[in-house]
């Protein structure tokens, strides 16, 4: 008998039925429910379209804390753990809910190792206007994304940094239940978002590590577009890292406009590499040294936050952020000579100078109708698995609060296709909003929440 007194030896679609009617009444789902309904959907027991009908009362009635912590417990027991914690260095993570033009762990995974901290982190590709982290490394040839468990951890443990893709082995239960809630209008569900991130490889549990930093976006440029709810998800992800003896704490950053300059693959890791050569980058460079002194300070109990912000600014200006993430590149067997010359990177045959119709001051960047514009001159796919192009993008030339005179450029598009960028200068001149007056500048960090602090 299971805890709520029903025998596991009734049949699979019953219980499932039985779960859908209990949660849809309000009543509770025990631990022992909620991990038989992961592991008999990981092992196709359970259809697709039943497993969608839960996720999407779970979308609509919310879980409990306590049924929050079991599902995401059954999605860490599906598959295989690693742990990294055990290295003979701290180890820290960071985990971001993603925007338009986030390159930020391109910065922040050197900077951290070559501050002494390993990361080893396990990511994953994009799917429509968000790019992913392993779609922007294939940028630079033969770099090897693939590592096995044991790998990952014996580089952390040597070299300080390892990324790979996400093992089909690793949180198995999510990954599937993932790739339905994309098809199903379930992506924007605060529990289903926060057990998902902190089950899987964010290395918070299921590749345990001493600490995790999440940064939680919020704008037109995010997944979610409400500072309220991407608050409540932080706060509701703290609670999770609680609840595993993680510590966690929380970035809440603005995606209203992209993240620095570049939106496109190859583009995007170009501006990584000016960011790790010490360059400021708008935005990008303060977010980047933000996150990655809390890394630093909440995985070494030594550190305090200060000194960690000062060990940050000196490993981008003495060079080490930069050896580091060349070091890596080499590692994985990828071609350092693009890390050193970055121009080399896959660029697209044509490019296209998008310029203003008037002068006066940029009041607004429609963050989403950028990816959506960059997506669409290849750097973007709809359907994963999809081939993207690594030289195809957009480039800003202006951001939120700077002059521009008539006639000079807003963006510059990139792609194969001439007539396709042709076709969307005016929409991407659309995005920018003119106006007469100098706004302000908007700040990227909003706040950081931290296990304890007050709701």
């Amino acid at each position: 008998m299971n805890e709520i007194g029903t025998t596991w030896a009734e049949g699979t679609s019953e219980r499932v039925i039985r779960l859908l009617t209990d949660k849809r009444a309000g009543r509770p789902m025990s631990g022992p429910d909620i991990e038989g309904l992961v592991k008999d959907f990981t092992a196709g027991s359970v259809p697709d379209y039943q497993m969608a009908s839960w996720l999407a009362t779970v979308a609509c009635a919310g879980l409990s804390a306590e049924e929050l912590t079991a599902l995401t417990a059954a999605y860490v027991d599906s598959g295989e753990r690693l742990s990294l914690s055990s290295s003979r260095r701290p180890v820290a993570d960071k985990h971001s809910t993603g925007g338009v033009g986030d390159k930020t762990t391109l910065v922040v995974a050197p900077v951290v190792a070559a501050c002494g901290i390993g990361v080893g982190k396990v990511t994953g590709r994009g799917l429509g206007f968000m790019g992913g982290t392993v779609d922007k490394l294939e940028s630079i040839p033969g770099l090897d994304l693939e590592l096995s468990g044991s790998a990952l951890s014996a580089q952390v443990a040597d070299l300080g940094l390892a990324v790979t893709g996400q093992s089909p082995s690793l949180v198995p239960g999510d990954r599937m239940t993932y790739a339905l809630r994309d098809v199903t209008g379930t992506v924007d569900s605060i529990p289903l978002i926060a057990a998902s991130i902190m089950s899987k490889n964010t290395k918070g549990i299921a590749v345990r590590c001493n600490s995790i930093v999440l940064d939680v976006k919020y704008g037109d440029g995010a997944v979610l577009p409400d500072r309220a709810v991407a608050t409540e998800l932080a706060r509701t992800m703290l609670e999770l890292g609680r609840s595993f003896d993680l510590p966690t704490t929380a970035v809440i950053s603005s995606m209203e406009q992209p993240l620095g300059y570049a939106v496109g693959n190859g583009l995007e890791v170009r501006e990584a590499i000016i960011a790790l050569s010490g360059t400021y980058v708008e935005d990008l460079t303060e977010l980047a040294i933000t996150i990655s002194a809390l890394m630093i300070s909440t995985a070494d109990s030594a550190v305090d936050h200060d000194r960690a912000r000062d060990r940050v600014r000196e490993v981008l200006s003495d060079g080490s952020a930069l050896r580091m993430f060349r070091a890596f590149v080499a590692r994985q067997g990828g071609d350092v000579g693009f890390v050193d010359d970055p121009s080399r990177l896959e660029t697209a045959p044509h490019r296209l100078v998008v310029t203003a119709t008037e002068a006066g001051h940029v009041a607004r960047i429609a963050a989403r109708r950028i990816g959506e514009a960059a997506l669409r001159v290849g750097a973007g796919r709809l359907v994963y698995g999809a081939p993207i192009d690594h030289g195809a993008g957009i480039v800003l030339s202006r951001r939120i609060g700077d002059s521009v005179a008539e006639g000079e450029p807003l963006a510059t598009l990139h792609g194969s296709d001439y007539d396709q960028l042709e076709s969307l200068a005016d929409v991407v001149r659309g995005c920018f909003d003119i106006s007469e007056r100098p706004p302000g500048r908007p700040d990227v960090i909003v706040d950081v929440l931290r296990q304890g602090d007050a709701g």
